[in-house]
């Protein structure tokens, strides 16, 4: 039996904050299992919120100083985090902060380097996951499939819902599949700002609205839904079709809530029930929602009443945090040079060990 403690770090599109935990893994005969240790987000500040969400319109020595300050800002908080702790921490795995993510034309930044946070903190780190993939003609994303195939297999399917909703499952081939489903909390939450809130805590806003049926079925109707897996999503898709698209309809910011809480249950209940294979048991199958979005109890009662499987909302560290475990984990892959990224997934031409490894001992 092999052991590990390592610190997972999270960034996500919605810009909740960087989400650091501390995480111990245990392996025996290829079988895992994990334990959260310690868990906390740091909010970003209004500076950071800006910096990162522009970070796409920097020439290029701007943006090489950002991905190095971001780096050092990951590292001081690292640090901060880990005051206290006695456990020695063998590794980090970071995800870092998307800045592109253009996998068709084979572009993609995680910004926070990983050497400046291996120097600040000491401890080896595993950084930049997806550019290997990206290189071999595959999505780059989802990368959390790996994890849920070894840490969450005992449900049928796994949705995170953080700023994009996405899905993964084992296919009836006994592959794993996984894909973006949609759009969730970087809509919505962009939305929510137009009326003064940070985000739309428990679909309040939302909820107040109307359905616009004519923009629910154009958003329904957006050609990515027509795509087959592997396919993902990025930023460039949100300001390119969805902006516009919602801009187009002059109706209150309400309604357009209301409307696209509307269009993405619609789209996650659609990909559960798709997908629900009837077992010989014939036993209900489950669905294991995490992420931001799975504390929207609108958004819940929405995908609930539109879905033909139990849903299954776990304990809050684990709603919060299993993307920090998972990039913990995919690091710990790294190191072990096992696969950390699979072509079931992406597209890519082989599965592969993703992540640039900066080792400080």
């Amino acid at each position: 039996m092999q052991e590990y403690t390592v610190v997972g770090i999270m960034s996500g599109t919605s810009l909740d904050g960087l989400d650091i935990a501390l995480c111990h893994f245990k392996v025996n005969n290829d079988e895992w299992k994990f334990k959260i240790l310690k868990a906390k987000t740091y909010d970003y500040d209004e500076d950071w919120k800006t910096r990162l969400q522009n970070a796409d319109k920097l020439n290029g020595f701007e943006l090489i100083k950002l991905h190095k300050e971001f780096g050092k800002f990951i590292g001081t908080s690292v640090n901060r985090f880990l005051t206290g702790v006695i456990q020695r921490t063998d590794l980090i795995g970071s995800h870092g902060h998307t800045v592109f993510h253009l996998p068709e034309q084979q572009i993609n930044f995680q910004l926070g380097d990983g050497a400046m946070i291996a120097a600040i903190t000491g401890i080896n780190t595993v950084s930049d996951f997806r550019t290997l993939d990206i290189a071999l003609n595959g999505q780059g994303a989802p990368l959390v499939p790996i994890g849920d195939y070894f840490l969450f297999r005992k449900y049928d399917f796994c949705i995170n819902l953080g700023g994009f909703a996405n899905i993964s499952f084992i296919d009836e081939n006994n592959k794993q599949i996984a894909y973006d489903i949609c759009p969730t909390n970087i809509v919505l939450n962009e939305l929510a700002q137009t009326k003064g809130l940070e985000y739309d805590k428990n679909g309040e806003l939302g909820k107040k609205g109307s359905i616009n049926n004519t923009l629910l079925s154009e958003l329904n109707s957006l050609s990515f839904y027509k795509q087959k897996a592997p396919k993902s999503l990025g930023k460039e898709w949100i300001d390119d079709i969805v902006k516009p698209l919602l801009n187009k309809y002059q109706i209150p910011v309400e309604d357009k809530m209301r409307t696209f809480y509307e269009h993405a249950a619609q789209q996650i209940a659609n990909s559960i029930n798709h997908n629900v294979q009837e077992t010989k048991e014939n036993k209900e199958t489950s669905v294991l929602f995490t992420g931001g979005g799975t504390h929207n109890e609108f958004l819940m009662e929405l995908i609930k009443d539109k879905s033909k499987a139990s849903v299954i909302i776990p304990a809050k560290e684990i709603i919060d945090y299993k993307e920090a475990l998972i990039f913990a984990f995919l690091a710990v892959l790294r190191l072990r040079r096992q696969i950390n990224c699979l072509s079931s997934v992406t597209g890519s031409k082989a599965d592969n060990s993703g992540g640039i490894v900066h080792r400080v001992h």
